[in-house]
């Protein structure tokens, strides 16, 4: 195998159901794909690392199933970030520079963002992700690079992503003993709309969630910026768990069933369709039961989606509507329900293409693996000097085995 390459991008997704990685090449600024792997994920529960060790054992053997097909060894990677301990803030903040307007200088901008990050965050709160909104230059809003620009006072609107300090640590902790350092990580909604949003739809305000095993990720972008994250603890398990407490059945059939005839939408289903659930079981029923126990799940998740919404102030904001994605995203029927509840259109959102992409990789599943190569990417060839994204994580801990 060869050395890391320069050109070589690798993401790692580490969900509850499932850990993947992705590994693609740049050449002359377009992505090419050159590896991905999936494995089912141990040592998670509900969004979080409960043990090392599994969660350590599952990364290594993704990232060695991607060395092996890429045919190159890598030590850095980028990593997704989710679960119920994501939440943002907006704040302010200016700079008076007297009566005399003069130039606006690089310095006086990084001073402006930083007043307006030093915000108290709490016990064990990290910033993940710090986006500039606009500067306001003399009453001007709307500006997204003042450096040059002539004016008396200077104003900057930031977004605020931030995390748990310590879950963080437990993502980086892990893939140090699986000998990867972690060079950046990204908040898995703002990866899945990198993959999925288009230039109008970030511009007229959208909101993305990506539904997850155990909790959907919220992104809300307006006039092209970042204006409300969160996370709700509901997901695609959620829905699991209710078939298989109502029905008596295990997880994995529940599961199962889950994918074979779920529905989210009573109504769009035949009265008198029957399903049979096999051995151990042997259960015949109503196609509709599924649904009956499925739609007030739905509803219960849209609906605190609908609250995060309203209390981030961005409710209103939505011109382009929603965009769901990520696994739980393909159940029939879910559609309607965000209809329903957010009063706004939704559609179903898959990553877009890229060179030599694999089919497997346009299920909206991958949306959040796909769009993390494409943040870099974008970053690599922009090389914003104003807006920080993810923050550089502690060095690798070369582990020393498992």
């Amino acid at each position: 195998m060869s050395q890391n390459d320069a050109n070589l991008i690798v993401a790692l997704d580490v969900g509850s159901a499932y850990t993947r990685a992705l590994a693609v090449e740049i050449n002359e600024g377009a992505v090419r794909y050159r590896a991905h792997a999936t494995l089912e994920s141990h040592g998670m529960r509900k969004g979080l690392i409960a043990e090392l060790g599994p969660a350590a054992r599952v990364i290594k053997a993704v990232s060695d199933k991607v060395e092996a097909q890429a045919k190159v060894n890598y030590g850095e990677c980028l990593i997704g970030v989710g679960g119920p301990h994501i939440t943002g803030l907006n704040t302010t903040a200016g700079l008076s520079f007297g009566q005399r307007m003069r130039e606006i200088s690089k310095d006086d901008v990084t001073g402006v963002v930083e007043r307006a990050r030093a915000v108290s965050l709490g016990p064990d709160r990290e910033i993940l992700h710090l986006l500039t909104r606009q500067f306001v230059l003399d009453d001007q809003q709307g500006i997204y690079d003042p450096v040059g620009m002539v004016g008396a006072k200077l104003e900057v609107d930031l977004h605020l992503s931030t995390c748990s300090g310590s879950a963080m640590q437990s993502i980086v902790t892990c893939a140090n003993r699986a000998g990867i350092e972690v060079k950046e990580a990204v908040f898995e909604a703002i990866a899945a709309a990198e993959s999925t949003l288009t230039a109008d739809e970030r511009e007229l305000g959208v909101c993305i969630l990506d539904i997850g095993a155990h909790s959907t990720e919220i992104a809300v972008f307006f006039e092209g910026a970042v204006a409300h994250t969160d996370s709700i603890p509901l997901g695609g398990h959620s829905l699991t768990y209710a078939l298989a407490r109502e029905l008596q059945i295990d997880l994995r059939m529940a599961e199962e069933l889950k994918l074979r005839y779920g529905h989210a939408e009573v109504t769009a289903l035949p009265q008198m369709d029957e399903i049979e659930i096999p051995a151990p079981y042997n259960m015949v029923m109503k196609h509709r039961k599924v649904a009956e126990i499925l739609e007030p799940r739905a509803w219960e998740l849209f609906e605190k989606v609908r609250q995060s919404l309203r209390d981030g102030g961005v409710l209103e904001a939505l011109g382009f509507g929603c965009v769901m994605t990520g696994g739980g995203a393909v159940l029939p029927g879910l559609q309607y329900v965000a209809d329903s509840v957010l009063h706004v259109p939704t559609r179903v959102g898959g990553p877009v293409q890229f060179s030599k992409m694999p089919a497997e990789l346009s299920h909206p599943a991958y949306a959040t693996l796909v769009g993390m190569v494409l943040y870099a990417h974008r970053r690599k060839m922009n090389n914003p000097a104003v807006t920080r994204g993810p923050r550089r994580w502690w060095r690798a801990l070369r582990a020393a085995s498992l």
